[in-house]
This record gives C-alpha cells, structure tokens and sequence, in this order.
C-alpha cells in the first residue's frame, strides 16, 4: 500500500488552475478509509467530505460520483515500485512478497471489499484488476516460467493453470482462513498448493540456489 507522501504525488491534476495537494490528499485518503472500514455501498461523499474536512462541492469539484472516487482511491493505493512489479528472484521470493502483504490484516479487509464489489460496483474490481493484472501477470508468468526451466516444477506444466490456481488461492486465503496468520504460515499454504503441481526447489547441499 501507499504511504501518504505517495498519494499526494501521484493524485490527479486539472489543467488550469492547481488543486490544493492537502484537500485532494485528504479525500482519497478517506475515500480508502471508509471503503476498507465499510465497503463501497455504505460509503457516502457526505461522508467522505466529512472524514477529509472538506464541503461536498470540494469533492464533487473534483470527481462526479462515489464510484469514480473510489476507483481513483483504489488505483493510487498501488505504487509503481511494487515488488511484483520488477521481479521476484525465484518462487519462493515471490511467495514471501505475498504472503507479507496478505498478512496485513488491512490489506485483507481492501481486497476483500474489493472482491465484494464484483456485482454492485463492478468499476472497482476492473480497476483492481487493471492495477494488478496485465503487468502483474506478466512477471508471474515469468517466474513460473523460470521456475520450469530450473527444473523446479515439471516441465509438462501448464503455467497458465498454475497462475489460475494461485490466483484462486489467494481469494480463497481471504475468505477461508483466519486474519492473524503470519506471513510465515501464508507462505507455507502458497508452498503446499505448489508442492501439489510437484514443485521441487533445486538445492546444492543444504543451500536453496
């Protein structure tokens, strides 16, 4: 997730005349707030408004509804020098990123809220998606990829599958296991699936390579 300092440098900017930083800062800000604390369809602009200090005219001034908002909130909660993003070295790498992020117990309730919009709010879920998938599902190809050619998973595999399934298993974490798992035991429930597709880490004597 953004910190602060990186909402206010990435929110939108008109042309003409500049918005306040502090005000468009605040309103995603609690626009994120209130989405994770109860969901899209209790969130209000009133309430926005009032969590962020501004009038409702500030806000509509800036965006033309409560969707709209919201999307722009969920799009700048995602940074451009994620992790996923760059690359992971191997699997393992990529399932330690994971399994730290969903260990936050407010990343959790985001993306379950998220998730939870599918039908309601159906803007959000693309937007989720547009912020994480495509380039995302790219470097995760890739390393399942590298993955196979390493001989750490069968070379018959169908990656594209196994992206699937682990798609799949992230939602089913969300929704079937309890918020205070460590990272260390989400891991270890990535690892389990892999171990299923018959993933193998290469080691040269007792040190992962």
């Amino acid at each position: 997730m953004m910190t602060t300092d990186d909402l206010a440098a990435r929110a939108p900017r008109p042309a003409g005349r500049p918005r306040s930083q502090e005000a468009d800062l605040a309103i995603l800000t609690a626009a994120l707030d209130l989405l994770i604390e109860q969901g899209a369809t209790q969130t209000s602009i009133e309430q926005v408004a009032k969590r962020a200090g501004v009038t409702r005219a500030t806000v509509y001034r800036r965006y033309a509804d409560k969707t709209a908002l919201l999307v722009q909130a969920l799009q700048l909660a995602h940074h451009d020098d994620d992790p996923a993003l760059t690359g992971w070295r191997d699997l393992d790498d990529m399932f330690g990123d994971w399994a730290g992020h969903i260990s936050v117990p407010r990343n959790r309730v985001l993306l379950r809220r998220v998730f939870g919009t599918v039908d309601d709010y159906p803007e959000l879920i693309r937007a989720y998606h547009e912020a994480n998938t495509g380039r995302r599902a790219a470097v995760v190809r890739e390393a399942l990829l590298l993955a196979r050619d390493r001989g750490e998973l069968p070379a018959h595999i169908d990656v594209d599958v196994v992206a699937d399934v682990l798609s799949s298993a992230v939602i089913g974490h969300l929704v079937g296991r309890p918020d205070d798992q460590s990272a260390e035991q989400i891991k270890a429930y990535f690892l389990t699936i892999m171990k299923q597709f018959g993933y193998r880490p290469v080691t040269k004597g007792s040190e992962k390579i």
